[in-house]
C-alpha cells in the first residue's frame, strides 16, 4: 500500500495528524500476533486508545467506517476490524505544507515535463493536450496540502508515433504520464482526465501545447 501523507498543519478526522498516528499505533499494537479473524478492536479501547469521550469516540468510529479503515462488527464477531488502510495511518508521513512560491516552481517543471512528453516519448500512444490546476492552488493559502494537476489526455497522431519501438498500451501510456508528474514531488497529485469539465471547479489551466495556444 501506498505510504499515506500527512500535511502538518491540516486536521484529519478532526485531529492532529500525530495524534492519528499514536493512536492508531496504540490500537495496533492491541492486536500484534493475533490473526486476523481475531484481530477485532472494541468501541471503548478505541475511544481509549484516540484519547476521546463516547460521542466524538462514536463520530470518528463511524467515520473509519464509512472510509473502509475499519470493519464494522458483525453476526458473530464484535468489535472492529482493523484494516490495512487503518495500519497505514500508524505508517504515515507527516510533513510541512508546500510553500505557494513551492507550487509555483513545480508548475513551470510540470509544463517542461508536458513538453517532453509530447516532443520524447513517442512510443506513448498518448500525449498531453493540456493541464490544469485545480484544489488548494485555487485558495487564498499560503501554504498548501497538494498541488492537484488535471492532466487531459489525447491519443497521438500516428505521425508523432515512434516507428522504431513497440508501443505501449493505452493503458500503460497513461500510467508513465502519471508517474512522471508524481516524480515531480510528492505534493503533486496527478488525475488524468478525457475532458477538461470533469475537474472539480474551480480551475485554471496553465499548459497547452504551442500548436494549440
Amino acid at each position: 500500500m501506498k505510504t499515506r501523507t500527512f500535511v502538518s498543519d491540516r486536521l484529519y478526522y478532526g485531529l492532529d495528524p500525530m495524534r492519528i498516528r499514536a493512536a492508531t499505533s496504540r490500537a495496533l499494537a492491541r492486536v500484534v500476533g493475533l490473526p486476523p479473524a481475531r484481530a477485532r478492536v472494541s468501541a471503548t479501547n478505541l475511544r481509549q486508545d484516540f484519547a476521546l469521550d463516547t460521542v466524538q469516540g462514536t463520530a470518528l468510529v463511524d467515520a473509519f467506517v464509512a472510509g473502509g479503515l475499519l470493519d464494522p462488527p458483525d453476526g458473530l464477531r464484535g468489535g472492529y476490524g482493523l484494516t490495512p488502510g487503518f495500519a497505514g495511518l500508524a505508517q504515515a508521513r507527516v510533513v510541512d505544507p508546500l510553500p505557494r512560491a513551492r507550487a509555483r516552481l513545480l508548475l513551470t517543471e510540470a509544463c517542461a515535463l508536458a513538453q517532453s512528453i509530447n516532443a520524447t516519448r513517442t512510443h506513448n500512444p498518448l500525449e498531453i493536450a493540456a493541464f490544469a490546476v485545480f484544489g488548494d492552488y485555487m485558495s487564498r493559502d499560503h501554504h498548501l496540502a497538494s498541488l492537484d494537476l488535471g492532466v487531459l489526455v489525447r491519443l497521438r497522431l500516428a505521425a508523432r508515433r515512434t516507428r522504431f519501438r513497440r508501443m505501449q498500451s493505452k493503458g500503460e501510456g497513461a500510467e508513465a504520464i502519471r508517474a512522471a508528474f508524481q516524480d515531480l514531488s510528492t505534493f503533486v497529485r496527478p488525475r488524468l482526465v478525457t475532458v477538461m469539465s470533469s475537474l472539480p471547479r474551480p480551475f485554471s489551466i496553465v499548459f497547452q501545447p504551442d500548436d494549440e495556444v
